[in-house]
C-alpha cells in the first residue's frame, strides 16, 4: 500500500479539482444567462476553450517537455485558482470571456503536463488500476458535482460554487506541491525555446507516427471512434426533447442515472484490473460504447434511452482507463508532452468539424437517422479496432513492461 501513498494523493488532488470544476461550470452557464439572457452567450463559453487549444498547443508540448512537470501543473493551478477567484466581481460579459480564455491557456498545459508525470509516478503494473481509479474519481465527480452545485445555488448563490472551484484549484496545487519531483534530469537540459525547436519538436513528432505504425493504428481507430461519439453529444438534448419528446427534468433524471453507471463501470474496473487484459479493456469497451451510441439514438422512450445511456457510461470508462494506459505504455516519456499536445489539437480540430457536419445533415435530413447513420460508422471503427487489437503478434505492446 507504501506504493499507491503518491498515486492517491495525485488522484484526490484531481478528483477536488474536478469536482470544483463541476460547481463551477454549471454556476458559470447561469451567471452567464443571468447576465445576458441569451443562450447564444452561453454556447459562446464552449467555443472559448477549443480556440484557447489551437492557440497553444503547437508549442505548449515544446515547454511541457523541457520543464519540471511537477512545477509547471502548481503554477497551472494556481493561476487557474486566482482567475476563477475573479469571476463573481465581474459584471462584463466579455470581461468574463477574456478571463475564461486565459484560464484555458493554463488548462492547455495542465492535461499534458499531468500525463506525463503519472506515467512517471505510477509503475507499469499499476497503470491500468491507477486509470480506473481516477476514472472512478472523474465519474464521483461528475455524479456529485451538479447535485451539490444545485444545493449550494439554491441556497448561497452562484458565487459561491465559483469560490469554491478557485479554494479546489488552490488546494489541488497544494497537493501536487507534495508529491515527489520525477524531473530532476530536466532542470539540466532546460533551453531557451525558440522557433526553430518548435519546428524540429514537430518533427519529432511527425518521425515518431511513421515508425510507430502499430501504435499510430490503434491510436487512429480509437480516437476516430471516440470523437463520433463526441461529435454526437452535442445532439443529445435535441433528440430526447424533439424525438423522444421528454422534459428537461427527464434529461436531467436520464444524465444522473448514466453517472451512476458510469461510476459503477469505472469502480468495477478498479476491481478487475489486475484480472482482465488491457486488449479487452480497450477493444471491448469501445465496441460496447459505440453499441451504446446505436442503442441510445435507436431508443423510442425514456426507459430504452436511460438504459442505452447507461450502458454507454458504463463502459466508455473501460475504454479510456485502456486507451490512457496504452498511450502511456507505447508513446515514450521524454516525448509524451509534445504528442500529447498536438494530438489535442488535432483532435479539437477534428470534432469541431464533424460536429458541424452532423449539425448540418441533421437540419437538412433526420437527427435520428443522422446520428444512427455516424453511430454505425462508429461500431465499424469499434469491430476494426477490436480486429487490431487482437492481433496475435501485437503483444508486446500490451505487455506490463514493453
Amino acid at each position: 500500500m507504501r506504493n499507491w501513498k503518491n498515486p492517491l494523493l495525485m488522484i484526490s488532488g484531481i478528483g477536488i479539482s474536478n469536482l470544483g470544476n463541476w460547481l463551477y461550470l454549471i454556476a458559470l452557464n447561469l451567471v452567464i444567462l443571468d447576465l445576458t439572457g441569451s443562450a447564444a452567450a452561453v454556447a459562446g463559453l464552449y467555443i472559448i476553450r477549443p480556440i484557447a487549444v489551437l492557440l497553444t498547443n503547437t508549442w505548449s508540448g515544446s515547454v511541457i517537455d523541457r520543464v519540471n512537470k511537477r512545477k509547471l501543473m502548481v503554477l497551472v493551478d494556481v493561476i487557474r485558482g486566482a482567475f476563477v477567484f475573479m469571476i463573481p466581481f465581474l459584471s462584463s460579459l466579455w470581461a468574463i470571456y477574456l478571463i475564461m480564455f486565459f484560464i484555458n491557456l493554463a488548462a492547455a498545459f495542465f492535461g499534458p503536463s499531468s500525463s506525463v508525470y503519472i506515467t512517471k509516478l505510477v509503475p507499469s503494473e499499476n497503470r491500468k488500476r491507477f486509470n480506473s481509479i481516477m476514472s472512478m474519481t472523474n465519474s464521483g465527480a461528475f455524479l456529485l458535482g451538479p447535485a451539490l452545485a444545485g444545493v449550494l445555488i439554491m441556497n448561497f448563490g452562484t458565487d459561491l460554487c465559483i469560490i469554491i472551484n478557485a479554494i479546489s484549484f488552490f488546494v489541488c496545487a497544494f497537493i501536487i506541491y507534495l508529491l515527489p519531483n520525477v524531473d530532476e534530469k530536466v532542470e539540466k537540459v532546460r533551453g531557451v525555446i525558440k522557433w526553430e525547436t518548435i519546428k524540429n519538436d514537430w518533427k519529432i513528432v511527425i518521425d515518431f507516427t511513421r515508425s510507430a505504425k502499430y501504435f499510430i493504428t490503434v491510436y487512429l481507430l480509437f480516437q476516430a471512434a471516440t470523437l463520433i461519439g463526441f461529435a454526437l453529444d452535442p445532439q443529445e438534448v435535441t433528440f430526447i426533447k424533439k424525438n423522444l419528446e421528454l422534459t428537461d427534468q427527464d434529461y436531467g433524471l436520464i444524465v444522473s442515472i448514466t453517472g451512476i453507471g458510469a461510476l459503477v463501470g469505472a469502480s468495477l474496473a478498479a476491481i478487475v484490473a489486475k484480472k482482465v487484459s488491457l486488449r479487452v479493456f480497450i477493444g471491448a469497451g469501445m465496441l460496447l460504447t459505440a453499441i451504446g451510441y446505436l442503442g441510445f439514438y435507436s431508443s423510442f422512450n425514456f426507459i430504452t434511452a436511460t438504459v442505452a445511456f447507461v450502458f454507454l457510461g458504463f463502459f466508455m470508462t473501460f475504454a479510456n482507463t485502456g486507451y490512457t494506459t496504452f498511450f502511456q505504455k507505447n508513446v515514450p516519456v521524454e516525448m509524451m508532452g509534445r504528442f500529447g499536445s498536438v494530438a489535442e489539437m488535432v483532435q479539437g480540430i477534428i470534432q469541431i468539424g464533424l460536429t458541424l457536419i452532423i449539425g448540418f445533415f441533421a437540419e437538412l435530413i433526420s437527427l435520428q437517422l443522422v446520428c444512427i447513420l455516424f453511430s454505425v460508422l462508429s461500431v465499424l471503427l469499434a469491430l476494426c479496432l477490436l480486429f487490431t487489437i487482437f492481433l496475435p503478434s501485437k503483444d508486446i505492446y500490451y505487455e506490463d513492461k514493453i
